[in-house]
């Protein structure tokens, strides 16, 4: 007699809570959950299927949100100062975008912040991120960086997307289908504080993916608790637990059921079917969450040297502080993809500075000492090896003052990244935007060959991560994308 899968399930004796047993059991022995489409065509199977060595485990990605400027912060243009106050012919995207004409005049606008070079290696760093640049010797600079899209919204899609409109799976959604979790008691996939604008969900969304490759979001940007709530379990009553949970069960069983309702030669399937699955997972990982991981999201242990070095004793670093350091808790744990955003809920993202430029100082002085602190504590853990770390925003600002005033627009054709740890070259720069800072123009790096490499650092091929949807192969860079191997060590 011929069973389907969902047939199987809903037949076995023991129900979904021998299916969730023998998946823990199962995970002993693996480190990742293979999805259904995992196991056919030449796919990534977990771990064990990598496309080649990984040479790093997990990603840490601290994102910049509203558009860091690279000429005021790693990418210092000398002529920006000589040629100050001129009125020059620049050719804008965004511009375009809006009249449909190209060299616009508009007034250059020097750096307020002063640049000098740090360590061995000379890279050059801006008055705006002192901390940070005590770590130039670790960092592989991108300065080419170009990207898709002229506005927040699109841009930031296109940063964890790989696309500007189309609902797509988010980069770390791609990773653990991929890749799995390294702990089955923890999300593989967390973003911390992230904002309800420019994408929203869909920023740590699974799209098409099975549902349960989808990010959990920890805590908001506008607030500072980052704890998960009812994490501390329901009490101690064992006996109480236990039987809650096979209540729940069972009317999970009974909806299920409802949902996948049979007639005679067939069985009928409803989409929904897949969101349950994934809800009865995200149920049975709560409970393991509750009784074995409370205290990942803990940081009163954490010493006090630990939290000087995160900046978390000083009010404009606190927050931030916590963030970084609870990213840090979270690799040591196993998480496989972390993003740290720093933004806001507001109409005018963090670094989105176009009439007040001054104000990228204020957000430098949160978030430069709790990255550099991140930086310091992963390499004195051991962890920084096989960890990527990549701090970036969703696009870079012009080398001109928008509109003759005191900010700078919007910026998708010339930006720097960085990176560390995680198998990067480290204390190298790749790429050059022309003098004024505006275009990427040598060795370009578009956001999609970015995708690519981290990708490759994981262990995985971009062009063979595949998922079929809708009669289509889709995958986080589309048809496009090559890896940097330049960049990598």
């Amino acid at each position: 007699m011929m069973f389907s899968r969902r047939q199987l399930l809903r037949h076995s004796a023991c129900g979904f809570g021998a299916i969730a047993a023998t998946g823990l059991l199962g995970q002993a022995s693996k480190a990742a959950i293979p999805g259904d489409s995992l196991t056919t065509g030449g796919r990534i199977e977990g771990l064990a299927g990598l496309h080649h060595p990984a040479k790093a485990k997990r990603v840490i990605f601290l994102f910049m949100q509203g558009g860091v400027s690279q000429v005021d912060s790693f990418d210092p243009k000398p002529i920006l100062d000589k040629r100050d106050g001129e009125m020059i012919a620049f050719d804008d995207a965004r511009e375009f975008a809006n009249t449909r004409k190209l060299g616009g005049t508009h007034r250059v606008m020097k750096s307020p912040w002063a640049f000098k070079q740090y360590g061995q290696s000379g890279r050059y760093v801006s008055e705006l991120f002192p901390h940070i640049a005590n770590h130039v010797d670790r960092l592989q600079f991108i300065h080419s960086m170009h990207t898709e899209g002229v506005a927040h919204g699109p841009s930031t899609l296109f940063l964890h997307c790989g696309s500007l409109n189309t609902v797509r799976p988010s980069m770390g959604s791609w990773t653990i289908y991929g890749l799995g979790s390294e702990n089955e008691n923890l999300p593989g996939f967390i973003s911390i504080a992230p904002s309800i604008g420019n994408g929203g969900f869909r920023n740590y969304g699974s799209a098409f993916l099975p549902a349960r490759f989808q990010g959990t979001p920890l805590g908001k940007a506008s607030q500072g608790d980052l704890r998960i709530d009812n994490i501390d379990g329901l009490g101690k009553n064992e006996l109480s637990q236990d039987q809650r949970w096979q209540l729940q069960r069972q009317l999970q069983q009974l909806q299920f059921d409802r949902l996948t309702k049979q007639t005679p030669g067939h069985e009928l399937v409803f989409p929904a079917t897949d969101e349950l699955e994934s809800l009865i997972a995200s149920y049975e990982l709560a409970a393991r969450m509750q009784s074995s991981s409370p205290d990942v999201f803990d940081l009163s242990g954490e010493s006090e040297e630990t939290r000087k070095l995160y900046g978390i004793d000083r009010k404009e670093t606190e927050v931030y502080g916590k963030r970084c350091l609870l990213a840090r808790r979270l690799c040591e744990a196993g998480v496989r993809f972390i993003q740290v955003n720093y933004g806001d809920d507001s109409a005018n993202p963090a670094w989105d500075q176009h009439s007040n430029l001054p104000k990228h100082k204020d957000h430098a002085a949160s978030v430069d000492q709790p990255v550099a602190g991140l930086l310091t504590d992963l390499m004195q853990r051991g962890l920084l090896e096989d960890t990527l770390v990549w701090f970036g925003s969703e696009f870079g600002r012009q080398p001109y003052a928008e509109k003759n005033g005191t900010g700078r627009d919007h910026n998708p054709g010339g930006f720097t990244v960085w990176l560390a740890g995680g198998g990067v070259k480290s204390g190298e720069a790749y790429g050059l935007t022309d003098e004024f800072g505006q275009f990427a123009i040598q060795n370009k790096v578009h956001m999609h060959d970015l995708h690519a490499t981290i990708l490759h650092l994981l262990g995985i091929d971009h062009e063979r991560l595949i998922y079929r949807y809708a009669g289509r192969d889709f995958r986080l860079t589309d048809v496009y994308g090559k890896v940097v191997h330049q960049i990598i060590a």
